[in-house]
């Protein structure tokens, strides 16, 4: 899987779960972020902005 906003891989734990975040929008799709990404944003607000 790839981060939506660095377009980075996204680690996974060895049962398939994401070490990061997902994110809904206004409109409810969700998206994926990395956890490094999720450290420079820490507001969902602001990760949304940065989509």
């Amino acid at each position: 899987m790839k981060c939506e906003i660095c377009s980075g891989a996204i680690q996974e734990t060895f049962l398939k779960k994401l070490i990061g975040t997902v994110v809904k929008d206004a409109k409810g799709k969700k998206h994926k972020i990395c956890s490094q990404c999720q450290k420079k944003f820490p507001a969902k607000e602001e990760a949304i902005a940065k989509l």
